[in-house]
């Protein structure tokens, strides 16, 4: 019983740090680089991301034995395009302005690699409960790191954030950092400060002992 616990509690906890699938994984990296120039744009794609990733997984894995592997992927894009439907109504009517910030990105989660990549890497593989906590997790970490990206962008490239005016930096605010190339250099940064936190280091040769998603595929031992 504690080990099925314990268990639970890795797959729920893994994707915050250990197996972010930004800033660990680097996927997602179309909307992170995008939406990102204020705190609030993160927040709102990684919660609308979240939705989705924890609805398509707890739906395919509970369909996981009825599905045909044949017609699992468009299996899986159905699923996943239809909890991204339900979020973009609810955020155009509820959130209009959060929507319209959002623009395009928020339909294209359809196709974001963290989603798909769950789907079929762990929730049609696993049970409901352990699905969901893992679509939690990973949605959570997505989440932190948006919310991170954009509040940097936003304080040093717009001198604000969450409305809050900066003194000082207000007055003469780096515009390079809500540009693209602000973007790329915001999540370099950040990525560095993970791995140098960690302690993580480069593996020595190229196999499946260094991809975080080992343990989840189940081929830890057959890659050479």
């Amino acid at each position: 019983m504690a080990e099925n616990k314990n268990s639970l509690v890795k797959e729920l906890t893994k994707g915050i740090v250990k197996e972010n699938p930004t800033l660990v994984m680097l996927l997602g990296m179309c909307p992170t680089l995008a939406v990102t120039t204020q705190a609030m744009n993160g927040i709102g794609m990684g919660l609308a991301t979240t939705f989705v990733l924890l609805g398509s997984n707890i739906v395919i894995s509970a369909l996981r034995k009825v599905i045909p592997d044949k017609v699992r992927i468009p299996a899986f894009i159905v699923i996943i395009a239809s909890f991204v439907t339900l979020i973009g109504f609810l955020l155009e009517g509820f959130v209009p302005s959060l929507y319209d910030s959002l623009g395009i990105y928020l339909t294209l989660i359809t196709v974001n690699c963290i989603i798909f990549g769950r789907a079929e890497m762990f929730a049609s593989k696993n049970g409901v409960v352990a699905s969901a906590l893992d679509a939690i997790g990973m949605g959570i970490g997505f989440t932190i790191a948006l919310f991170l990206m954009g509040s940097i962008r936003e304080i040093i490239g717009a001198g604000q954030w969450m409305g809050l005016t900066i003194p000082v930096i207000h007055d003469d605010p780096m515009l390079l950092f809500i540009m693209p190339a602000g973007g790329f250099f915001t999540l370099g940064m950040i990525i560095a400060a993970v791995n140098k936190l960690s302690k993580k280091k480069p593996p020595k040769e190229i196999s499946c002992e260094g991809c975080p998603n080992a343990e989840a595929c189940g081929k830890a031992g057959d890659c050479q």
